[in-house]
């Protein structure tokens, strides 16, 4: 990982001056790559094996590969083992009559019987996801190829997924549900009221960005009936986006946004006929715009729904078993915090639909339980913890279970190291835990795993290495074959990359210890002083310091480093690191204090054990979140972070949404005086060092608004900042043609402005 390059002339003049303050790049050899190299020519392309998915009879996994003319992509299947290889699919059958290339491929899924494939493409955004687009339907024994919903508008369609028969596929369009017969080619409408408020089968913004909520229908088992979501967004606010870059005149667009305190749209779950009918709503006590639902399936059988229901302030959720022909609700158990709780997505049915799995902190970990259903959820069994067993499961993967109901459940979890996910399973009676992923396996482990558990497509990587994909036997990780080594990039790594990245611990003042990274020049002289430049995220929804591939952003903290810079990173408490729920929660009404605190703590700890960095020159920077905790770092220790660039931050956190905020901050009117204090724009006015505010004018997820409230406040006390507005570019800040290399541009050279001596 680590290139030592021939020292310079002046790399060499500058020993003779040891223990000299530097300008970030007087000790340093060329770049071994340019900003140009890495987000325009992308030098550091990362090969994916994602399209692969196992068949549910067993018979291998399948695959996209390009055609021989490059005209479309083969679907393929390839045996686990031998390597067999079969084109499923062709491009040609793909290529509907009269065309000359085939479909492009954004998602594809199988019938259950296999006969079928539904093919999705011509594919474009609804609200943050592209979820929009035209479906199609390949018959393999008849080699028929049928558009779904002709007739209607292109690229409408959201969400098709075949009946249990693969004879109908059923699809949302402009909010109103539909059933297609594939025969027949009958399209008929199961819902008549969806318009702009009345959401059928999918969700409003908030609902998709902050619980995940986009496919809003399930077929039953039996494929008798669709149960589905309704949204109402009556009466929610509207937030307007303006456009003045793509017309002559600026045009908008306006969309419902609940922020903080503001009327919520209101969610009801009701079941249909597939052939048409009455809705049967489902009897969920509460106020439903005071209440979320987040999470509905079939429980395991054609008549019960299983529908988990939190309350407005995310403390409390029940699970509710609920009747589909009557809509009754049966309360099955509840889980409550003092902070908040978290929907549950691994839930898993056995046990002929008696029994499913169901994820918990009730004990201060994030463990499995088994919930049998006969005991009205009284009997729920440990099957992941125990005296020696206090860690986070991350995931659930695969259940596998025998004719006698016994088996086992495999998931991801960190026991040993929260820097490392690793495969380990649990038996279903709660009798046995153990790792699977080898203890000498280093890095961060993933797992596509077959139906019966006896292979998997194993991905791995580590901090600075490309990843890799291999396929393995289960239990005993045996290698297979190698799908994607990423060999072309690991050799550019080993060419480019010059630093030397280390992970370490440091120490908060109450003692809590935190993980952090750091990265030093290839020609790294503790005799002299370098100007230090943090990386911070700091919010419950994402963690940077991970033994894995890190991307663009560790990529360009390698490229800072080969300009005479030091890079830190540290994931303050409350973090999403697999810690513990006290770690999480430590932060519940706190954000933009207690976070920047452990920050500042952790740099004081830094400058005290290594004395080559320079703490007169501090820099910050984060994006979104890390933009939020960027600001209140340089507000609230000036004397310590002297230069920030906040990337579209959250100024003021009661512009944020209701579901997100309210989470972490509490309601409104209770916590008016906690808002205050954890806004930064609050405590603009102790700015002192030099700041680059960057935000897009199109970002519908945290808006422009508040780094214009932001603005306003710094302009009334006469504190100077460098501003950047990208036009029409939404949150990531990517869209548009050189927009990533004209952004990382700007930050590299406002850093060696502000950071030059």
């Amino acid at each position: 990982m680590k290139l030592l390059k021939p020292m310079t002339l002046a790399a060499m003049f500058g020993l003779l001056l040891g223990g000299c303050a530097s300008s970030p790049q007087d000790t340093q050899s060329e770049p071994t790559f340019s900003l140009q190299e890495l987000y325009q020519d992308n030098l550091f392309a990362v090969q994916s094996f994602t399209s692969s998915r196992w068949l549910q009879d067993g018979s291998g996994y399948t695959t996209l590969e390009s055609s021989d003319d490059d005209d479309g992509q083969h679907i393929v299947r390839y045996h686990p083992r031998t390597e067999e290889r079969e084109v499923l699919v062709s491009a040609e059958q793909l290529t509907p009559q009269g065309e000359e290339k085939a479909l492009s491929i954004a998602d594809y899924q199988w019938s259950e019987d296999g006969n079928k494939v539904l093919i999705f493409t011509n594919t474009r955004r609804s609200w943050r996801t592209h979820t929009l687009g035209d479906y199609w339907v390949l018959d393999r024994n008849t080699d028929q190829l049928l558009q779904l919903g002709q007739g209607f508008p292109e690229s409408t369609l959201q969400f098709a997924k075949f009946d249990p028969a693969g004879e109908r596929v059923a699809y949302v369009m402009q909010n109103d549900i539909y059933v297609q017969n594939l025969q027949t080619q009958e399209i008929k409408a199961l819902t008549y009221d969806g318009s702009d408020t009345l959401i059928n089968g999918t969700f409003d913004w908030v609902n998709e960005e902050e619980f995940y909520l986009r496919d809003g229908f399930r077929w039953s088992p039996d494929g008798q009936h669709i149960a589905y979501w309704q949204v109402d967004t009556s009466d929610v606010p509207m937030f307007t986006l303006i456009d003045n870059v793509s017309e002559l005149y600026p045009t908008t667009t306006q969309f419902p946004y609940p922020k903080v305190g503001e009327t919520n749209s209101a969610l009801r779950i009701g079941v249909l006929p597939a052939d048409g009918g009455d809705t049967q709503w489902m009897n969920i006590p509460g106020e439903p715009r005071d209440h979320y639902l987040v999470r509905m399936e079939w429980a395991g059988n054609s008549h019960e729904l299983l529908i988990q229901q939190m309350n407005r302030l995310q403390n409390t959720m029940h699970l509710w078993l609920t009747e589909a022909d009557t809509g009754a609700a049966h309360q099955l158990l509840t889980e409550q915090s003092d902070a908040w709780v978290e929907q549950v997505d691994d839930v898993q049915f056995f046990n002929a639909g008696n029994s499913f799995t169901w994820l918990s902190e009730r004990n201060g970990y994030r463990q499995l339980y088994r919930i049998d259903r006969e005991t009205h959820g009284t009997g729920i069994t440990p099957l992941t913890y125990g005296e020696h067993r206090q860690y986070d499961v991350i995931d659930v993967k695969q259940i596998l279970i025998d004719d006698q109901g016994a088996g086992w459940v495999y998931y991801l979890a960190a026991p040993d190291n929260p820097l490392q996910q690793v495969l380990m399973r649990a038996s279903l009676t709660g009798d046995a835990v153990e790792r699977l992923t080898p203890e000498d396996w280093p890095g961060s482990h993933d797992y596509q795993i077959s139906e019966d558990a006896e292979f998997a497509i194993h991905h791995v990587s580590r901090l600075g290495q490309a990843p890799q994909t291999r396929m393995l036997s289960l239990p005993d990780h045996q290698a297979i074959a190698d799908l994607e080594l990423n060999t072309p990039l690991q050799n550019t790594l080993d060419e480019r990359i010059t630093s030397d990245t280390e992970f370490f611990r440091v120490t908060a003042r109450d003692g809590l210890e935190m993980d952090a990274y750091i990265m030093r020049p290839a020609d790294f002289d503790e005799r002299r002083e370098y100007p230090l430049v943090m990386y911070v995220y700091g919010e419950p929804w994402g963690q940077t310091v991970a033994d894995r591939w890190l991307g663009h952003s560790w990529l360009w903290h390698e490229y800072l480093t080969q300009q005479g810079y030091i890079v830190v990173s540290v994931d303050n408490r409350g973090t999403r690191s697999p810690r513990g729920q006290e770690w999480r929660h430590s932060i519940y009404k706190q954000l933009g204090v207690v976070t920047v605190r452990d920050q500042a703590d952790a740099l004081d700890e830094i400058l005290s054990r290594w004395s080559y960095i320079d703490g007169d020159r501090v820099a910050i920077w984060g994006h979104s979140g890390g933009g939020s905790q960027t600001l209140n770092a340089l507000f609230r220790y000036p004397d310590r972070f002297h230069v920030g660039i906040a990337l579209a931050p959250v100024p003021d956190l009661r512009l944020y949404d209701t579901i997100y905020q309210e989470r972490y901050s509490g309601l409104l009117p209770e916590e008016a005086d906690s808002y205050e204090e954890t806004s930064a724009v609050t405590h603009a006015a102790n700015l002192e060092g030099e700041l680059l505010l960057v935000h897009g004018t199109a970002d519908d997820n945290v808006h422009y608004q508040g780094t214009e409230r932001l603005k306003d406040e710094l302009i009334r006390h006469q504190k100077q900042f460098r501003f950047m507005a990208y036009p029409n570019r939404t949150h990531g800040i990517s869209e548009g043609e050189g927009t990533s290399l004209h952004l990382r541009t700007l930050m590299t050279e406002f850093l060696s402005e502000k950071l030059a001596h």
